[in-house]
């Protein structure tokens, strides 16, 4: 029987009695994850008996929800953070102690779960911690990937991916909720019918699929509310057809439920070839149609069928396009299910969906070919028609003549499906996700749609959940925090201003210096016994670690790092700081040139541990296979953080935020939130290098850069660029690398060189790594810059963000 109270005896009681009946031993015959599964099934139970309390006062509840959907979510390991935000941190640790268990030996083996990649996941589970927290009502809507993105393991010097089954052990918090099962069509003909005088549409032939829900719980810290992360999975609505099998056709017996269930295996499928982009928008369009479909059924239970009502009760909030097509398959349920009118239809729809923004590239704002949604989606597309129909005639009002600026405008265009026209035209709200990035957005990205509705936009800077960030990941610094200034600041994380004197004290910081030198040796001992590496925690801890792509810069920091092994090597007296530069980031499977910097990364490894004198005062470390549990250890122990995207590429970032709350110091372009980091932290403590936004922006629009007159004047730039097509770094294949090369310096590929401007950058940022080692080598200023960047980084938690996107955007109580 689950226990019914969690006091300490209870709880062990609990843990005992689970792996006497599931696994038939006591604990010390037990393994880890046997252990681990006790325990975590003793939470859950926990978990449930206050979730189904929630779950009786939500059946009558008739204020507004949200609908969070997001195509990812990186939450990472659920087990400590539960226990956390249920605050029994302390009654579980005393069991399992009393037991003979630590954390440290049963948290690994719980599985990461496959539900997200990067920063566009990690924000929306700090955001769901934040809504529970808030006892704010919603619900986050994504796919149940069953093999996630990829697992990436680092062979030979370089990326091999390899599948991530973290469900083959099963998923101890998520329950199906079958239910709730809907069917998703795909493909088909539409026809029309005449029904009471008005015309209905629907789909005939084509396929069904199946979406099932599972729902995970999400527990607020200190709070009543449980919200869920609903997960769709997809199945075929039909059974093996037993005939075709016993026949001997085997594959084709279960042909349809392999169709079905490829939508939910894996994340971000390669979309470089038909039938990969044809999986993706199957994708995108199975989270929207379901959701959509199960938020409609709970409406109409809890207020029947005035959809009138709609908008006061229900907003879905789009993360990102990805789940854009939510606008056209509400405008479809609502008229071809609910009887409602075009007009009165697209009239609830734009009230009821908000939209958030993360990129300003053009080439990640999502477009379809339009045969593909055609074929696809053809009701949809029919309502996609119309929409724009209906939209081109309304700027052709207000922009007579003006054919280039409409088609710039439109859903439908130039053969493709532009999702980002569709979500910033049919949404009452868009954000960004900073400062910077909401004028970039206003001035530039949405300017047309701007100047024709300035009130629909504004900007909701990022935040982290410090709880998992802070108090789980770094308990050694959260409790000096509480023991310096009390505990109110984990209910309001900007109290951590009142750290600010202790800057100047020096028993202070000398506590503080202890806890940052213990979280290093903890992340060394963790990546030796991971990867076989061994690290001097008596260097500084310079730190990278994000999706790879070429606006991120990793050249840019790995060129460095080049130059100065060249400097070691060159000059006898030149002499720095020790430095460990660590790297965390998986590239796409099919980014050629991004799976080329992590060749080039790893072979500077390679060419720096083969020289004692370089090896002295440089090492590379690349995380393999870097996710959430890794940077739970890694983040407490870093030093130095690397923000390196090139100005007005980068929305905002979340990763800078988490190193600075964990007293790491910043060296980054004026981009994203690095903007509202340098103010809140000061310029003396934070590196800021490199062209603005606008500097940047004026060098695209006068195409005036020229990388190879850096080339030319810049002898050690000239050596480094040499050095990677010459042998140096690849003797039985100089040539690898001559992509690098040749698009940093030479217009290639029908685009400019060195379109991020690595090069053009670089002078600047070796100036600023010069301040950064000058600086480090006095260790009391170092301290204080790394407290003083704890002490303002109160204003990035997400439950400010979460906060102002209530107050501002979704309105719930």
């Amino acid at each position: 029987m689950p226990a019914e109270s969690f006091d300490k005896e209870s709880i062990k009681q609990s843990i005992l009695g689970k792996l006497q009946r599931y696994n038939g031993k006591v604990i010390e015959e037990a393994s880890p994850a046997q252990i681990y599964h006790a325990v975590a099934s003793t939470v859950r139970d926990q978990i449930m008996q206050r979730w189904v309390k929630y779950r009786e006062q939500d059946r009558d509840y008739t204020g507004k929800r949200l609908y969070y959907m997001s195509i990812e979510f990186l939450i990472g390991r659920s087990l400590y953070n539960n226990v956390l935000n249920l605050c029994s941190t302390q009654v579980y640790t005393q069991a399992l102690t009393e037991l003979g268990v630590s954390w440290q030996e049963i948290m690994p083996s719980e599985p990461e779960p496959g539900l997200g990649n990067g920063g566009l996941g990690r924000l929306a589970a700090c955001f769901l911690d934040s809504l529970s927290t808030l006892d704010l009502p919603a619900m986050g809507c994504t796919i149940r990937y069953e093999y996630g993105l990829f697992k990436q393991k680092l062979t030979d010097g370089q990326q091999i991916e390899l599948p991530d089954d973290w469900l083959s052990n099963g998923n101890v918090w998520e329950m199906p909720a079958t239910e709730d099962s809907v069917d998703i069509q795909f493909e088909g003909t539409v026809v029309s019918h005449e029904i009471a005088g008005r015309t209905v549409f629907s789909v005939e032939g084509g396929r069904v699929v199946e979406a099932v829900p599972y729902d995970m719980p999400v527990v607020g810290h200190e709070a009543d509310t449980i919200n869920s992360l609903r997960m769709w999975r997809a199945r075929s609505r039909t059974a093996m057809d037993f005939g075709t099998f016993s026949s001997g056709d085997y594959r084709n017996a279960s042909l349809e439920q392999d169709l079905a269930s490829i939508i939910s295996k894996v994340l971000y499928p390669e979309d470089n070839h038909y039938e990969g982009k044809t999986l993706r928008l199957s994708q995108h369009y199975f989270l929207a149609s379901a959701t959509l479909q199960y938020a409609l059924k709970d409406f109409k239970r809890r207020f029947g069928n005035d959809f009138s009502k709609l908008p006061e009760k229900v907003v879905f909030h789009i993360n990102d396009t990805h789940p854009g097509f939510a606008i056209p398959e509400l405008m479809r349920l609502l008229m071809d299910q609910e009887g409602l009118g075009w007009d009165e239809a697209q009239l609830i729809t734009t009230r009821c969906i908000a939209y958030t923004n993360h990129t300003v590239m053009q080439e990640a704002l999502e477009r379809w070919p339009e045969d593909l949604v055609r074929r696809q989606l053809p009701r949809i597309y029919m309502i996609l028609e119309e929409m724009n129909r209906r939209l081109c005639d309304m700027l052709w009002n207000k922009f007579p003549g003006d054919w280039d600026r409409i088609a710039h405008m439109a859903v439908l265009a130039y053969g493709q499906v532009h999702m980002a026209n569709l979500c910033v035209a049919f949404s009452y709200s868009v954000n960004g996700v900073s400062r910077l990035h909401g004028d970039i957005l206003k001035k530039d990205t949405f300017n047309n749609y701007y100047q024709l509705s300035p009130d629909k936009f504004s900007y909701i800077t990022n935040g982290i959940t410090h709880r998992r960030w802070l108090l789980a990941c770094n308990p050694r610094l959260a409790g000096l925090i509480n023991e310096a200034i009390g505990t109110s600041w984990q209910h309001n994380t900007q109290l951590l201003e009142a750290l600010l004197p202790y800057a100047d004290d020096p028993a202070f910081l000398e506590q503080f210096a202890r806890i940052k030198q213990h979280n290093k040796a903890n992340f060394a001992q963790w990546i030796y016994h991971r990867q076989g590496i061994k690290l001097d925690t008596e260097t500084m801890f310079d730190v990278q670690v994000k999706r790879l792509h070429e606006y991120k810069r990793q050249m840019l920091n790995a060129l460095h790092i080049h130059v100065l092994y060249n400097r070691i090597m060159d000059d006898p007296s030149f002499d720095m700081v020790p430095r460990t530069f660590i790297f965390g980031a998986k590239s796409s499977p099919g980014y050629v040139k991004a799976k080329l910097i992590i060749r080039y990364i790893l072979a500077l490894a390679r060419l720096i541990d083969s020289s004692p004198r370089a090896r002295g005062m440089l090492k590379i470390l690349f995380i393999e296979n870097y996710n959430v549990s890794a940077a739970e250890i890694l983040i407490p122990s870093a030093e130095l953080s690397e923000q390196l995207s090139t100005a007005g590429k980068e929305a905002s970032g979340t990763g800078n935020m988490k190193f600075m709350m964990n007293g790491a110091v910043t060296i980054g372009t004026m981009d994203g939130a690095n903007v509202e980091i340098s103010e809140q932290a000061g310029q003396d403590n934070i590196y800021i290098f490199g062209m603005r936004a606008d500097m940047v922006n004026t060098m695209y629009q006068t195409g005036g850069y020229s990388p190879i007159s850096i080339y030319e004047k810049n002898i050690e730039i000239r050596k480094a660029l040499t050095q990677m097509i010459d042998g140096t770094l690849f003797p039985d294949n100089p040539a690898l690398l001559q992509m690098l090369y040749h698009d940093l310096l030479f217009d290639g590929h029908g685009g400019t060189p060195d379109p991020y401007f690595v090069l053009k950058d670089f002078g600047s940022y070796s100036m600023a790594q010069r301040r950064v080692d000058s600086d480090y080598q006095d260790k009391e200023g170092w301290l204080k810059k790394s407290v003083v960047n704890t002490a303002m980084s109160g204003l990035f938690s997400s439950d400010r963000s979460i906060a102002e996107y209530n107050d501002a955007i979704w309105h719930l109580t």
